[in-house]
């Protein structure tokens, strides 16, 4: 089988004890960002299947018709909308879903709210430039913090906030609060009501076509001044352009942020990248040694399968 494996610009995918399930395949690694899908295509050769790292490619039309072989895609977790499943429907290809896990990105989630009340990352650079103390952050314990959407996720950092003896409030859909009350925690008794009393919002929903661009100017700007917003879900989560105006206005007055419309980022002047008040990680909510062996063990034992079947 000839299988194509775009995206690994970390150079790591050959390292993982995974990748052996691929011995007797010819395998075509990509190790740089492609956007455009002629040029990626001609990188992949001629495949027959195609192994995604998370979101990072788009598959439609555009790819899907420089890949006239290709009959299978397995994907490292789920699809949250990157491969359109129509298209790939229309041309007889075959796409496999592996599963997630949700300890990578909580952790990372409850790193940034540690990082982002304390104000870690500007102490230390402080430091690194000769100053001492440069700045006074905030305790986790008797902080309110809200968490919209009570999936997985969700549900593991509410323990980590209630764990730091915070209080946990909760917003979503109708079932989500149930569910968070039936665990004892605080469900918001409103959208609005929501933003504008937690000290830290954290996104932990699915992107998809109900909950796109469901984040707005006005939900942003009703934070406190001092609120932190973290989101390591997915940046179309939020209204374009809302999160940066909101944060120039300083309401809230800080964020740490895992992803972006675009990625990856390479300009070092991107705008949230030469704000003080920002946190940025490059989409590391699941990029951790464990998680990988899991994600990409799935999809490759997935594909043998449908291979051999």
């Amino acid at each position: 089988m000839r299988i194509a494996i775009p995206d690994d610009y970390q150079s790591c995918i050959k390292k993982l004890k995974a990748y052996q399930l691929l011995d007797g395949h010819q395998v075509t690694i990509i190790n740089s960002f492609e956007p455009d899908p002629a040029k990626l295509a001609k990188k992949m050769g001629d495949p027959e299947a195609l192994v995604l790292t998370r979101t990072r490619t788009k598959v439609d039309n555009e790819l899907l018709q420089y890949l006239p072989n290709l009959k299978v895609i397995s994907q490292t977790g789920k699809n949250p909308g990157h491969i359109n499943v129509d298209d790939c429907r229309r041309r007889g290809v075959v796409i496999l879903e592996g599963r997630g896990n949700p300890i990578s990105t909580s952790e990372l989630t409850w790193a940034l709210i540690m990082n982002g009340l304390r104000l870690l990352p500007q102490a230390i650079s402080g430091m690194q430039a000769g100053h001492w103390q440069v700045n006074i952050g905030k305790r986790v314990h008797g902080k309110k913090i809200g968490i919209w959407g009570y999936g997985k996720i969700g549900k593991m950092v509410a323990g980590y906030a209630k764990a730091f003896g915070a209080e946990v409030i909760v917003w979503g859909s109708k079932e989500s609060r149930n569910k968070a009350q039936a665990d004892g925690f605080i469900a918001a008794e409103s959208k609005a009501a929501f933003f504008s009393t937690c000290d830290v919002v954290t996104l932990h929903l699915r992107l998809k076509e109900q909950t796109k661009e469901l984040i707005t100017y006005e939900d942003l700007s009703a934070m406190k001044p001092e609120a932190l917003f973290v989101n390591t879900a997915r940046a179309g989560l939020i209204q374009p352009g809302a999160l940066l105006r909101a944060l120039q206005a300083k309401r809230p007055g800080y964020a740490a942020i895992d992803v972006f419309d675009e990625e990856p980022i390479y300009d070092k002047d991107h705008p949230f990248l030469t704000m003080d008040n920002v946190i940025c990680t490059p989409h590391l909510g699941y990029v951790e040694q464990d998680n990988y062996e899991l994600y990409f063990g799935i999809a490759f034992e997935n594909l043998i399968k449908y291979w051999n079947e």
